[in-house]
């Protein structure tokens, strides 16, 4: 059952006032993939924009703490943490972005730790696409989260 409807099917946000506070806890990954010139721009640190994979951590970052301004019907959120690591894949020549996100509410950081990642990886996708635009951003999904009424979810092994 979708329960961000209501009986007439109308768009609703969830009513969580009755749920218990607890902690919670989600990681989300994705990737991005490029040309040669562009992946080695950023392991060099000579992308003409500046530091590449420190201003899409910035960028994560933030985009997480706003999640609920930018997914209707998103709670907001006061995030105990959020940080964001990448790391670089040599022989696929691409970027992997990993978010993770937590806080202590009545509701978890899933969209959280998925719009981290998925800023990341677009904000990387701007800071280079001078050196090119064949870049491909995908895989984004949620590898765990951990906290609340559902429990413990792992993705399987892809």
């Amino acid at each position: 059952m979708l329960n961000h409807f209501d009986e007439s099917g109308q768009a609703v946000m969830v009513d969580v006032h009755g749920k218990d506070d607890t902690f919670r806890t989600a990681t989300a990954c994705g990737r991005i993939h490029m040309c040669d010139t562009a992946f080695a721009q950023i392991r060099e640190g000579g992308a003409k924009k500046g530091d590449v994979l420190g201003v899409a951590r910035i960028a994560g970052i933030m985009a997480a703490k706003r999640t609920s301004e930018l997914i209707p019907l998103c709670h907001n959120i006061p995030l105990a943490s959020c940080c964001v690591e990448f790391r670089l894949l040599d022989e696929e020549k691409s970027v992997e972005a990993i978010c993770t996100a937590s806080c202590t509410g009545k509701t978890g950081v899933e969209m959280e730790a998925l719009t981290g990642v998925s800023t990341a990886l677009l904000t990387i996708y701007d800071m280079v696409k001078a050196v090119s635009h064949d870049m491909q951003i995908g895989g984004v999904h949620l590898v765990h989260k951990d906290g609340g009424k559902s429990g413990c979810y792992n993705a399987k092994e892809r």
